[in-house]
């Protein structure tokens, strides 16, 4: 188990490098099989998963952009 100091300055670079693109996946799977299992059993069908999932990264995106505004960090 990796120990990072929290005044380090490159711990956002360690980060990205432990975590990397492999760790979003494995989360992204992880909430399509969440959401599979908590549809109701006349409702699960991978095109139902497909537009749930969708319609909350949707909703999860507009909220960060209203953030980001909310609190003046820039256009983004």
């Amino acid at each position: 188990m990796a120990f990072y100091s929290a005044d380090d300055p490159d711990l956002p670079d360690k980060f990205r490098k432990l975590f990397g693109p492999k760790q979003i996946d494995q989360q992204i799977r992880q909430a399509i099989q969440f959401c599979w299992m908590m549809l109701p059993e006349d409702r699960k069908s991978v095109d139902e998963v497909e537009q749930q999932i969708r319609r909350i990264v949707d909703r999860a995106l507009r909220d960060l952009r209203e953030d980001f505004d909310s609190f003046g960090l820039g256009e983004n």
